[in-house]
Formats: C-alpha cells, structure tokens, sequence
C-alpha cells in the first residue's frame, strides 16, 4: 500500500488552457484517474483526497500501486504506507465524507437521503411557525457525528462528540463528459480524535475508506499520531 501526495507540475499549474480542460469537479476525477489507470478494465483501487495549496489542486491518495504520470503534468511523491497501530491508541483525523442514509420505500426501492437536508426538512416541518430552529451549523456538527458515530465500531474506532468537529457542508453537482447525467451529492468535513479498538478493522478502514463517493473524493480517513 503507498501514500502519494500529488501537485500539478508548475507549467501545467500556469497554463489557462490545462485548467479549461478540466472543466468541474468530474474532469479533475477523471485526470486524477488516469495515474492509475494502467488498462481499460482496471477497477479504482485507491482513495484520494482533494485539497488547495496557493490555488492549485493538491491530491493525497492511499492505493495499491504507485500512481504513474505518462503525460509529464504531475510531480508524484509516494511512499508506502504501513501504519502501525495499537489497541487504545488515539490518533487524530481529517474526513471528508457524503453523509446519506439509505432507505427503502413501500415497494422495496432503496432510495439514498442527505442527512442534512433530511434534518433540515424534519425540523422546519415539526417547528413551523417558529423561529427556534437551529442555524445550518448546528445541524451539520449533530447529523454529520450521529452519522460517524453510528460507522465507528464497524470501523475499528470510538469518537466522542466532544472531539469531533464537522462542518463544511457543501452539495456538489457535476456532469458527466458529452453526457446529460447529472452527478449530485454532498459532503462534510470531519475532523477531531479517535481511538482504535480494533487494528484489523481500522488498517482496512484506512485502505477502502468510509462512506459513499469514493470514487469523487470522499471516505479516505487521514491520520496521525497525537
């Protein structure tokens, strides 16, 4: 397993016409694709992470193999990656997450919700006529942790409130390259301290993630000692 930290070389960075190219947030995904798409029929076998340094693009990605530049646009630094971890160890963390919950209708459909808009749509319907309803933040901190807090165990970890932040909250709608179909979903970003109970579980989390979308950015759970 290898961690990469991935930065536009600086001549693609200055170039209008690379940035053109990217168009949203799918052009990006898919470039960032293409390190590790060695064939056709390759499965994504990595998570990654976007981030902004001095308004370019920077890619924190955990995967397989080491991800491959072929068209000179990258500077790639990987290392591998063999975390060593301990029952009771506390580390702190940095996720960004699609918060949803799946439900299933009368007929047996599942249909996938926003936590968000989900808490957003009960509480204005159960308050209305009032001005007490909590601001935005307040409902992103409560869903976003009651959504982590609910995956932790199965994960390998304990959270406790108290040191989880989440905020951030932003919903993301791309299209796909010469398509009509409409990309949408959501995120958090989830930060504060954890603590292992589980080695096995946590060392696979960090390899496959939590959550949905991860092919778009989400689920990969960054960590360090404390």
């Amino acid at each position: 397993m290898y961690m990469s930290r991935i930065r536009l070389q600086s001549d693609a960075a200055n170039n209008p016409a690379f940035w053109k190219s990217l168009g949203d947030g799918y052009q990006v995904h898919r470039q960032l694709w293409s390190l590790f798409a060695d064939s056709d029929e390759r499965k994504r076998d990595f998570l990654y992470r976007q981030e902004e340094t001095r308004g370019a693009p920077v890619f924190f990605t955990v995967s397989d193999r080491e991800p491959k530049d072929t068209k000179g646009l990258w500077h790639i630094e990987s290392k591998p990656f063999q975390p060593k971890l301990a029952v009771g160890q506390r580390l702190a963390f940095v996720l960004r997450v699609n918060p949803i919950r799946s439900k299933r209708d009368g007929d047996g459909k599942q249909h996938r919700h926003d936590v968000v808009m989900e808490a957003k749509t009960r509480l204005k319907e159960s308050e209305a006529g009032t001005s007490d309803r909590p601001v935005e933040a307040e409902v992103v901190q409560s869903e976003g942790y009651l959504w982590l807090s609910a995956r932790a165990e199965t994960h390998g970890f304990a959270v406790n409130e108290a040191e989880v932040r989440v905020d951030g909250y932003r919903q993301h709608r791309w299209h796909k390259l010469k398509s009509d179909h409409l990309i949408r979903f959501s995120t958090v970003e989830i930060t504060g301290f954890l603590t292992v109970i589980d080695v096995d579980r946590v060392a696979e989390t960090l390899r496959h993630g939590i959550g949905p979308a991860k092919g778009f950015g989400c689920g990969l759970l960054l960590v360090r000692r404390v």
